[in-house]
C-alpha cells in the first residue's frame, strides 16, 4: 500500500528588463524630481493672470451697447416706422384717383368744355357768315345748318373724350388696386420684419447678459488657470515618472507539490519517527531489561 506526502515552497522572482537603460532613467527621474520644485507659477504667468484679472474687473465695455441693441430689437427694431407714411401715400393716391375710378369725371372735363365752346364759335361764325352773305341770316335754314354744323364738329371730340375718360377710369381703378396691394404687402413685410427683429432680440438679449457677466466669468477663468497651471505641471511630471516606476517588478509565489511513496518507505519513515520520540527514554528501558 502506497502513500503520499506534500511539500510547500515559496519562490520570489524579480524582473529588470530595463536594467541597461537604468542610468538614463535615473537621469530622467532626477530631472522629474527637480521639476517637482518648479510646478508653481512663474513670474510671467502670475503677471499675465493678474492682467487678466484687472481686465475682468473692468467688465465688457460693449455691454451697454449690446443691451441697447437687444432692447431695440425686442421693441421691433423700428420696423414699422414707415408704416404711417405708406398708408398716407395710399390715401393721397386714393383721393386723387377716386373721381376717375368711380366715373364721376366722365364728360366732366373743364378743358373739354372750353374746346367745345371754341368749336361751336368757329363753326357758328363760318355758317352764320355764309347765310348773312346770302341775306338769309337768322333764318330757319341758318339755324338748322348751325346746329348740324356744330354737332358734326363736336361729335368726334366728345366721343374721343368719352373713350379717354373711360380709359382713365379703368386705369385709375387698376392703379388703386395695385397701390392697395403694394401697400398691403409693404405693411405685411414691415410687420414680418418687426417680428423677426423681436426674434433676433431674444438672441441678442442673451449676448447682452453674457456681456454683463463677462467680468465674473473672466475672473473665474483666470482663477481656474491660476490653480490649474501647477496641477497641469504635476500631471505632466506624473505621466513621465509613473511609467518608469512600473518598468521593473518583483513577484512572490507559493509552490505546493505531492510525492507518491511505497509501503516500505512509509514504514521506514514511521519507524524513524518513533525512534526519535523514544530516544530520550532509551536508557531507562535498557536498565529495566537488565542491559
Amino acid at each position: 500500500m502506497g502513500g503520499q506526502s506534500s511539500s510547500t515552497q515559496t519562490q520570489q522572482s524579480q524582473t529588470q528588463p530595463w536594467q541597461p537603460a537604468q542610468p538614463m532613467l535615473q537621469g530622467i527621474l532626477s530631472q522629474v524630481g527637480n521639476g517637482l520644485n518648479n510646478t508653481g507659477l512663474t513670474s510671467a504667468e502670475s503677471g499675465a493672470l493678474d492682467q487678466l484679472k484687472q481686465n475682468a474687473a473692468q467688465g465688457n465695455p460693449y455691454a451697454g451697447g449690446i443691451g441697447a441693441y437687444a432692447q431695440s430689437l425686442l421693441n421691433g427694431g423700428n420696423a414699422l416706422a414707415q408704416a404711417p407714411t405708406a398708408q398716407t401715400n395710399l390715401q393721397t393716391l386714393q383721393g386723387q384717383l377716386t373721381p376717375y375710378a368711380n366715373g364721376s369725371m366722365i364728360g366732366n372735363n373743364p378743358a373739354l368744355a372750353a374746346q367745345l365752346a371754341q368749336i361751336q364759335n368757329d363753326v357758328g361764325t363760318s355758317i352764320n357768315g355764309q347765310f348773312a352773305a346770302a341775306g338769309r341770316d337768322f333764318s330757319g335754314a341758318n339755324q338748322m345748318a348751325y346746329g348740324r354744323g356744330v354737332a358734326a364738329a363736336e361729335a368726334p371730340v366728345i366721343a374721343a373724350q368719352y373713350n379717354q375718360d373711360v380709359q382713365n377710369q379703368l386705369s385709375a381703378a387698376n392703379a388703386l388696386y395695385g397701390a392697395g396691394n403694394t401697400t398691403a404687402n409693404m405693411l405685411g413685410g414691415m410687420q414680418q420684419q418687426y417680428l423677426a427683429n423681436q426674434g433676433q432680440g431674444v438672441t441678442a438679449s442673451q449676448a447682452a447678459l453674457d456681456a454683463q457677466n463677462y467680468g465674473a466669468n473672466a475672473t473665474l477663468a483666470e482663477e481656474a488657470q491660476r490653480r490649474g497651471i501647477p496641477v497641469q505641471a504635476l500631471g505632466l511630471l506624473a505621466q513621465i515618472g509613473t511609467p518608469i516606476a512600473q518598468l521593473g517588478q518583483q513577484t512572490n509565489g507559493t509552490v505546493t507539490g505531492t510525492q507518491q511513496m511505497s509501503g516500505a518507505e512509509q514504514f521506514s519513515k514511521i519507524a524513524s519517527g518513533i525512534g526519535n520520540l523514544l530516544q530520550p527514554f532509551s536508557g531507562g528501558f535498557t536498565k529495566a531489561l537488565g542491559g
